[in-house]
């Protein structure tokens, strides 16, 4: 994949434009697949663990591009500043537009089921792993951040952190399958075969709406592109925001799928969560070792000025964002003030250091509050829970 610019890309976008009318339909449908086949797989290994696998098949067309970015980043002059461009607006747009969708679609079905609002979505025990994941991730993330540069050392701690996350996953039960017919259709039918054809169906629905991701990502990238250029739009604007929403299009499909059912909006946000700590730990790792090849040498990547500020800006919004969660669950209000501080530096990007200074503040508060209450956040008890009994005694 190349990131085109100029009249270059105009020119070559005026052919694409028509792809969408094939590789919109295809990406829908491998959305589908892919959440037919998590949802059918936490019957039969933890819920975490399928929605990490997810999260890799859903997430493959943005490592596509940050890899292409990365490569060609000590090639162009502004190479570099592009690498950070798509990286955090991929995660500013999971944080401050999906989750907030997420509560959104499950709160206008809730009322229309039962005649009232939706105050919180409440997470389940086990979802603390995730919590505790993400919480990992940008800690981690603010050290790079605080040095300005991302090497190769700070990738192979983020996959180790990446490795502890799933090592943790895998310890953890599959989901107890009360009533098969309480689930969709194409779960029903997966559920009950045999155990071959199950595995052998679950396997192919992963794997086939991975290669149908795979093989119309590009394509479909493309053809927003040439919309994209015959509206005027920047190519850093597009790189930061477009692509990453394109690239993130199929994990909200199926994020959607299960919120509108009410009862799958946990599962919807750990979809997002999954894929959140995605980017934290494996999208940043792979950075530096794909910059490194294609420079033909071992360097950090730097950071400048402009660039700091964008990273801290995203990690302020995932510290806020993992804050909110540390009590197993998401309100409305915060929903709507994760969406409000979202599309107040989107739309207003002078507000960004302000934007900043104010997740920070709210985690400052946050914090204070657990210390003067001499607290322990509820993902904190049900992670140490999970710990001593699921990857302690089993040892």
């Amino acid at each position: 994949m190349k990131i085109l610019s100029g009249a270059a890309a105009a020119a070559a976008a005026k052919g694409s434009a028509l792809q969408a009318l094939w590789t919109f339909p295809s990406i829908v449908g491998s959305a589908f697949m892919i959440a037919w086949a998590a949802e059918s797989a936490q019957f039969f290994m933890s819920q975490g663990l399928s929605l990490a696998i997810l999260a890799w098949v859903q997430t493959l067309p943005e490592f596509a591009v940050e890899a292409v970015i990365a490569w060609q980043a000590p090639r162009t002059p502004d190479g570099i500043h592009l690498v950070s461009a798509n990286f955090t607006g991929a995660v500013r747009l999971l944080v401050g537009l999906g989750w907030p969708m997420i509560y959104a679609t499950a709160a206008v079905f809730h009322r229309r089921k039962y005649g009232r609002p939706l105050n919180v979505i409440r997470l389940e025990p086990e979802h603390s792993v995730e919590v505790m994941g993400l919480l990992a991730g940008v800690l981690y993330f603010t050290v790079v951040g605080l040095k300005s540069r991302l090497s190769i050392w700070d990738g192979i701690i983020l996959t180790g952190i990446y490795a502890v996350y799933m090592f943790v996953l895998n310890r953890i039960p599959p989901k107890e399958l009360e009533d098969p017919e309480g689930e969709e259709w194409p779960i029903r039918k997966i559920v009950v075969m045999a155990p071959w054809r199950r595995n052998l169906t679950i396997g192919f629905l992963f794997i086939g709406g991975a290669v149908l991701i795979y093989f119309t990502a590009e394509p479909f990238l493309h053809s927003l592109l040439a919309m994209a250029l015959s509206l005027g739009v920047s190519q850093y604007v597009f790189v930061q925001w477009v692509a990453p929403f394109l690239s993130e299009f199929p994990e909200k499909l199926s994020a959607f799928y299960w919120a509108r059912r009410i009862t799958g909006a946990p599962m919807a946000l750990m979809n997002m969560v999954s894929s959140n700590i995605n980017q934290w730990t494996m999208l940043a790792a792979m950075i530096p070792f794909v910059y490194a090849l294609s420079a033909g040498h071992v360097e950090p990547i730097p950071f400048d000025h402009a660039q700091r500020v964008e990273i801290f800006l995203t990690l302020a919004q995932s510290a806020f964002a993992a804050c909110l969660l540390v009590n197993m669950a998401l309100a409305w209000h915060e929903a709507l003030v994760l969406f409000a501080l979202f599309a107040a530096q989107f739309f207003i990007p002078s507000l960004r250091e302000e934007v900043t200074v104010l997740y920070l503040a709210w985690v400052c508060y946050e914090v204070l509050r657990w210390l003067m209450r001499f607290e322990r956040p509820a993902a904190f008890i049900e992670f140490g829970r999970l710990f001593r009994e699921r990857v302690l005694k089993r040892g």
